[in-house]
């Protein structure tokens, strides 16, 4: 099923890289395809994909997951600060479409169903949708530079969003920023 659902520029680049985000700017939405597992080094394209989009009008989002083999907590802190973004915007909203049950159930266990429309019953693009996976293109690669910073904001976003991940991820956010520490400190040693 997988490689029935790529076309032929699809299928090279999954063949060769397994973890990518594709992306499409479409009437109405932008629509954002995880190809292989959701992971901190691909949501930096992600956030920005949905951002330059936000920053010009667009109030919909599309996360497809139907080829996602999972997501790290990055990727879904990176998913919530999107969708915290569109809900202050009318009629703004981040869908989800193709989730399986493994990732239903992680976003769900971090609270991001209140957050999120999983699989939304009424939308524009719903009879769309292999048109639309067939038309996206790889997005650009962001810089490694502020990788630390993003993962830091990701986490920082998903205890924003619901308060018992506090607990699940302190540890994580006091690693995080000593790492941010130590990069600053390191950058300015360079200049």
């Amino acid at each position: 099923m997988f490689l029935e659902t790529l076309n032929e520029y699809q299928l090279r680049k999954a063949v060769s890289n397994q973890n990518q985000i594709l992306v499409g700017k479409f009437d109405g939405f932008s629509w954002i395809r995880c190809v292989g597992k959701g992971s901190f080094s691909n949501s930096p394209q992600m956030k920005q994909w949905a951002e330059t989009h936000v920053a010009t009008g667009r109030s919909c989002v599309v996360v497809d997951l139907e080829l996602c083999t999972g997501m790290d907590s990055t990727f879904m802190g990176t998913m919530a600060g999107i969708a915290m973004k569109l809900a202050k915007l009318p009629n703004g909203a981040l869908q989800v479409t193709g989730a399986n049950e493994k990732n239903r159930n992680s976003l769900e266990d971090l609270g991001l169903s209140m957050l999120l429309e999983i699989e939304p019953k009424e939308t524009d693009w719903r009879n769309n949708i292999t048109s639309i996976r067939n038309s996206l293109q790889e997005s650009s690669v962001t810089s490694a530079v502020d990788r630390a910073q993003h993962v830091f904001d990701a986490h920082k976003i998903l205890c924003e969003a619901d308060e018992t991940n506090d607990e699940k991820f302190s540890t994580v956010l006091d690693v995080l920023e000593a790492e941010l520490e130590n990069r600053i400190q390191r950058g300015q040693k360079n200049s």
